[in-house]
């Protein structure tokens, strides 16, 4: 026979296990929510001026390891920059979407899109965009081919991509894709038509 005052000892320490661990899984899940919410929050942009019309995406299939293009409406503004800047936020509202064939992040977006001597474009990513990016060769070379080929499908006057992240230039995507180059829009192109 267990002695009273073990019995009661033990009744306790299980109530406080149970209570400890029903705390930390409440801290956890408001913790996630927390961090859902802070990589939710998208730059708050000015209504677009411009007629909606038709564009071209260049779908990522990263299962089947392909482009597709696919028809989509998107906001054309006059200047080359805020157009170019609602083709690519078209392309990731796409990824950011459940299911998607190239998921990104919640949260993912682009800041704004910079086009210089008529034929360089600047695409300056968000920190969510590029901070939860899927790591890996394959998924992070897709994602650039896809935005890069989307400019080139809808905007041939881009010749070259720069892609920055919050303003600033990064090494990496997410630890394999090279954001340093200057993109080639004419190689890129012949990348994604061997993957159709």
């Amino acid at each position: 026979m267990i002695a009273r005052h073990v019995q009661i000892t033990l009744t306790l320490l299980l109530v406080a296990v149970v209570g400890i661990g029903l705390y930390m899984y409440r801290l956890e899940r408001k913790t996630e929510e927390e961090m859902r919410r802070a990589s939710d929050i998208r730059s708050v942009a000015p209504p677009v001026n411009g007629p909606t019309g038709k564009i071209t995406l260049a779908i990522a299939y990263d299962e089947d390891g392909v482009f597709r293009q696919q028809q989509a409406q998107a906001a054309l503004p006059s200047d080359p920059g805020e157009r170019s800047r609602e083709i690519l936020r078209t392309l990731v509202s796409e990824y950011t979407q459940r299911p998607s064939p190239h998921p990104l992040a919640s949260g993912s977006d682009i800041n704004d899109v910079y086009v210089l001597n008529g034929d360089l474009a600047v695409v300056d990513t968000n920190g969510a965009f590029a901070d939860s990016h899927p790591s890996g060769v394959l998924v992070e070379d897709f994602t650039l081919f896809s935005m890069i080929e989307t400019l080139a499908l809808n905007m041939p006057e881009i010749k070259r991509v720069k892609i920055i992240v919050n303003g600033r230039e990064r090494s990496t995507l997410a630890g394999h894709a090279d954001l340093s180059p200057v993109f080639d829009v004419a190689t890129i192109h012949q990348a994604v038509e061997n993957l159709r």
